[in-house]
Formats: structure tokens, sequence, C-alpha cells
């Protein structure tokens, strides 16, 4: 059989594509024992009880099949009527939502549907490792604008409009924020839809960690006004509040145009969204509130411990106020955050992930995740204390 050689076998924006730096440390810790985790963005907890009967009762009620490429109209009807109670933003489940595979497969759609080739998307970062790589995919070209610490990780508006080009189509904005907890203010918000109305821009809203937040505000974008609502598509799902990660269900919301073509791609890539983690997401809608309510509380006392403790090592950490991240400084340990990482896990089997690995701005900073039990939160300070002692 003939050998082929010298063949780009891979596209060139694939090919391109940089390693999440997520997956590097923790692939790592996998080969290793008595590692404490303090990297992977998952709620630590199960879906709640009713929430996984009623996945279970799909099942067994014989509910095995597609449904409609949107999805279900009673998940539909429950996502509208949630954001309605909640920000007062009203949806046609008929016509202007889709439910999709998480987040992660609304972020493809939108992009692929929204984007030409060329198309700038303004991307405040530090952010998700996937937004830059959904907008190359799709043929955009992202275009990243560090916040900073002494802003509270708060994107600056001046600096999105200083950004804008004629090639310019999308804001992307994601509060609360991961990796740094951040979470916007109402003015900041207002700010951005004045930008995006002046020059009659696209704006996507990541809104994904929306119900945890610690004594703060989250503005839901398209609630702000109804002409936003026009230009905005709202992405949001269950894996983070409802504690629903492996169920892979989320949704989007838009202009109606908008949303046909997301679901124009979505029927040929996916057909529709699983069956049972719809019918558990709608009864996660009815029931799952208090659960809500109960995770948050119990993050919000791990956020003061892990904060707290970082501060107390010199490892300098602004108060995040939603998700469930840190975002200490590590300038204190005189390393990078590569080496910072890199050592940390090796000498104290503590993972943590670098700044770095989500944009710029994120250099110097190491994301520190608290969606893990008090208790090893405890021991990963003792660890991190040892460790300071020895380089801080």
């Amino acid at each position: 059989m003939q050998e082929v050689t010298n063949v780009q076998r891979l596209s060139k924006k694939v090919g391109g594509l940089k390693p999440s730096g997520i997956r590097k440390f923790f692939d790592i810790a996998a080969t290793m024992k008595d590692v404490i985790s303090l990297g992977i963005g998952e709620p630590d907890f199960t879906t709640p009880k009713p929430i996984l009967e009623a996945g279970i009762r799909s099942l067994q009620n014989g509910e095995t099949h597609y449904t409609s490429n949107h999805g279900k109209i009673e998940f539909r009807e429950g996502v509208a009527n949630h954001l309605n109670n909640l920000y007062n933003v009203k949806y046609d489940p008929a016509t202007e939502m889709v439910a999709t595979v998480g987040v992660s497969e609304a972020l493809y759609l939108t992009f692929t549907a929204i984007l030409e080739t060329g198309d700038e998307v303004i991307i405040p970062t530090p952010c998700f490792v996937s937004y830059q790589a959904e907008v190359i995919l799709a043929g955009g070209v992202p275009v990243e604008i560090p916040s900073r610490a002494e802003n509270n990780f708060m994107v600056d508006p001046d600096e999105i409009r200083k950004h804008i080009t004629p090639r310019t189509k999308v804001i992307f904005i994601g509060y609360p924020t991961n990796p740094t907890g951040a979470v916007a203010t109402r003015e900041v918000m207002l700010e951005i839809a004045k930008i995006a109305e002046e020059f009659d821009l696209i704006v996507v809203s990541d809104e994904i960690y929306d119900r945890l937040v610690y004594n703060f505000e989250h503005v839901c974008f398209p609630a702000l006004d109804e002409g936003l609502k026009n230009r905005t598509i709202l992405l949001g799902g269950f894996s983070k509040d409802y504690a629903m990660t492996g169920w892979r269900i989320g949704y989007a919301c838009g202009p109606m145009d908008i949303i046909q073509g997301l679901v124009r791609i979505h029927q040929y890539s996916i057909m529709s969204a699983p069956t049972t983690a719809q019918d558990a997401a709608i009864e996660a809608l009815k029931s799952g509130e208090s659960y809500v309510q109960d995770m948050v509380k119990e993050y919000d006392r791990r956020r003061k411990l892990l904060v707290g403790g970082l501060n107390k090592l010199g490892l300098s950490t602004f108060e995040p106020r939603g998700a469930f991240y840190a975002f200490p400084n590590i300038k204190a340990s005189g390393m990078d955050d590569e080496t910072f990482c890199q050592k940390l896990l090796e000498e104290e089997h503590v993972a943590v992930v670098p700044g770095s690995s989500f944009g710029p701005g994120g250099e110097g900073f190491v994301r520190a995740c608290y969606a893990t039990s008090y208790e090893k939160i405890e021991e990963a300070l003792v660890r991190m204390e040892r460790f300071m002692q020895r380089h801080g």
C-alpha cells in the first residue's frame, strides 16, 4: 500500500487550534495518587433526586425517541417561563428558542450561523477556553480584550469601542465569568448595550452561571430593554446551576430569524437534544429551586474559605462574585503561572490551571475551582502553605 506523505490532512484552522490548557495538568494529575483537584469546573454535587427520578421515569415511559429539532415544547415553555419570572424577558417558545447539547453546542451553532469568513468577534478575556476556538472554527476572527484585576475583571466598555472595526460583527460577553468569577455591573452592561446599538452589532451572552452569584445582582443582558433582545443571542443551560453537567442540556434564545439559522445547522448536525435530559430539565425548572439555593449557600461557604486562605498565603485574590472560581495572583511565588501549576502539582499534588490558558490578562494568575468539598479545600490550603513557605 502506498504511504501518504507531505499531505496536510487537517484543515489549517483545526491544525492551528491550541490544545486546551485545562486538560494538560489534569492528564498529568490522572496518573498521580492523592491529588486534590481545584481545576475542573464541574459541580461536585450529584444531580438532585427529583431531577434524577424524572430522567428515570422518562426512560421507563419509553421516551427514547427524537424530539422536535427545536426541542420538546414543554421544555421550551419551561425555559421561557423561567426567564420571564427571573428577569422579565419574554421569549416565544415556539420560534425564539432551541434546546441544545449544552451551551457548548449552542456556541457552535451561534457562531456558525452568524459569522462570515473574516468577521470579527470581540471577546473579553480571561475567558473560557472554547470561545475563541468556536469563533475560529466558524471562520471568524476573535479580537481579545484583556480585563484587569484592578477593575474586578470587568471589561472596560471604552476598550470595546477602541477595538471596533468595519469587520466587527459581534460583542461576546459571559458573566458570571469563568475563570475569574467576575460579575458585570448593570452600569457596565448598559454601556456595552449603547455600543452594540451605536454600531449595530450582535451581542452573544453566555449566562450559564446566572444563578451562582453571591450578594450581587446578575444582569440578564437581553432583559435590559426590548431593543437589546432583538440583537442578542442568550445562551444558558442546566450544567452548573442544577449540577447536570453529564446530562448535556442547554438552550439558545434570540430573534426568530437567527434561531431559525441555529435550528437549520442543529437539524443536520445533532437532530435534537437528548430526550431524557430535556425531561429532567423540565423537572429541574419545576422543583429544583431549593436545591439551587442550597448549592449556592455551600459554594459561598467554600468561596470564603478559599479566597481568605489564598490571601493569607500572599496569593492576592480579588473577591469572586459569581460562578465557582477564585483567580489568585501568584506573583509572590516568583514563578510564572505555568511553572507554578507544574511545581504545585509535582510537589504537593494540588491541581490548578494556569491563568494564561484563558487568554490575555490571565498571565500571572491561576484558576482554583471551589466546586469541591470544604474538607478538600482545607487540605489544599495546607499543602499550598507548605509550597509557599518553600517558594514564596
